[in-house]
């Protein structure tokens, strides 16, 4: 897919750049599926090829908001409430959800990304130690995804390679 405008993200790196022209415009660290690169639901793994925005969740919320089934709770996520509820999978600040755009690789079927549920969001900060640790999604700190956030549309390209 030729694009000049897109997302990077590189499991090996565990980074997601922000592309234009093959420059790099602006880059942050993220974490990736622990059980590390593929489409398969049920699979816990992270996605690869060329997927798109397909929408933005959050505008408006605080910092730290916390999401479930893609609506704010009400709650602001804080270390008393990691320790409260330590087998939550956090989703914090925003929402990026993506959409598969290979048919038969990251779309449709068993491999539909936007079916799994894969998402670019914010996470409780302490997670994030280069290491890739998610349920299958991309994880970033909260004031990067909040930044990340401001800088991209839906319908923006992302590669995950």
């Amino acid at each position: 897919m030729k694009t000049d405008l897109f997302l990077d993200i590189s499991i090996s790196q565990q980074q997601l750049s922000i592309m234009d022209n093959g420059q790099i415009l602006r880059s942050y660290a993220v974490s990736t599926a622990k059980n590390g690169a593929g489409e398969r639901r049920g699979s816990e793994c992270t996605p690869t090829g060329w997927h798109k925005i397909r929408a933005k969740i959050g505008t408006g919320q605080p910092l730290h908001a916390v999401f479930a089934g893609r609506r704010p709770t009400g709650e602001i996520y804080s270390a008393e409430l990691g320790r409260q509820y330590p087998q939550r999978d956090w989703i914090l600040t925003r929402i990026l959800w993506l959409g598969g755009l290979e048919p038969g690789k990251n779309r449709y079927g068993e491999v539909d990304t936007a079916w799994r549920y894969i998402y670019i969001h914010g996470c409780p900060d302490e997670l994030m130690n280069g290491k890739p640790e998610s349920h299958g999604c991309i994880r970033m700190k909260n004031a990067d995804v909040l930044d990340l956030f401001d800088r991209v549309a839906a319908g923006m390209p992302v590669y995950i390679h």
